[in-house]
Formats: C-alpha cells, structure tokens, sequence
C-alpha cells in the first residue's frame, strides 16, 4: 500500500493519492475554509468504514442484505495536549432490514473485537466503545 502527497496550495491544503488512482484532499480543520478533511478526520472516518465494510461481507455471507447502514462515530481527545490523540471513541451503527438481531449483533461484533484492522490498530491507543441500533430498537 503506498499513498502519495502533493501540496496544492501556500497553506494546508494537499492531495493525497494511492496506487489506484483514489483521490483525497486534506486541509487544516482551523483555516477559514477547509478544502479537505483533517488527518483526524480520516480516522474517525477509517473505523466507519472499516467496520462497514466488514458488516456487510459478513452479513452477505449469511444470505443477509441491509436496507440501510449508517454509522456516527465521534472522537474525544484530551483539550491542550500535544499530541492531540484520540482518547475515546464512540462508534454507533444504525442498522435497518430483515436481519435476526442476533446476527446483526454477532457481525458487527466480529467487526469490532476480530476483523476491522483500523479498530485494532485505534484501540492501542484510545478506549472505544460501540452501539448498534436496528430498526430503531438498540440491541446492545
């Protein structure tokens, strides 16, 4: 996996570009008008992701299919520090469709606790703590 940076502007704002081609701008959340997400940004954006992605492999392997999948994720950091890290995250998946909450549990489970590198690799370093709602009932 290779990723590279180019600078766009005078200020903060870059492209970021991996080996197929994908495209992604970062920017300093202070400027005035950011043109990209910050790096911290893509974190929190990473572990959605992620763990969506895993959601619904698993989910599809069971003959299962979502209607929807949402995911809020929220990082807290410590005010002042430096570094700035993420000392807690709190991940919440809203699930919707014809799926057994026992197997909407499991998957997102599985997601979290075995298979979703980026959770692995953040939980080193931060608390995090998940929520799974499907149908609008809670279900953990």
């Amino acid at each position: 996996m290779k990723i590279n940076l180019k600078r766009l502007n005078k200020d903060y704002h870059f492209e970021t570009v991996n080996e197929r081609g994908d495209v992604v701008h970062l920017d300093n959340k202070t400027d005035a008008e950011p043109k990209g997400a910050s790096p911290m940004d893509l974190l929190l954006r990473a572990i959605a992701g992620c763990s969506s992605i895993d959601i619904v492999m698993i989910l599809k392997k069971q003959h299962l299919e979502l209607e929807d999948l949402q995911v809020e994720v929220e990082g807290f950091r410590e005010d002042g520090a430096v570094p700035n890290v993420f000392k807690k995250i709190q991940v919440n998946f809203l699930l919707k469709g014809d799926v057994p909450a026992s197997k909407a549990k499991r998957a997102v489970d599985l997601s979290m606790e075995k298979y979703c590198s980026v959770s692995k690799m953040l939980e080193k370093a931060a608390e995090i703590n998940y929520a799974i709602t499907l149908n609008g009932e809670l279900i953990n």
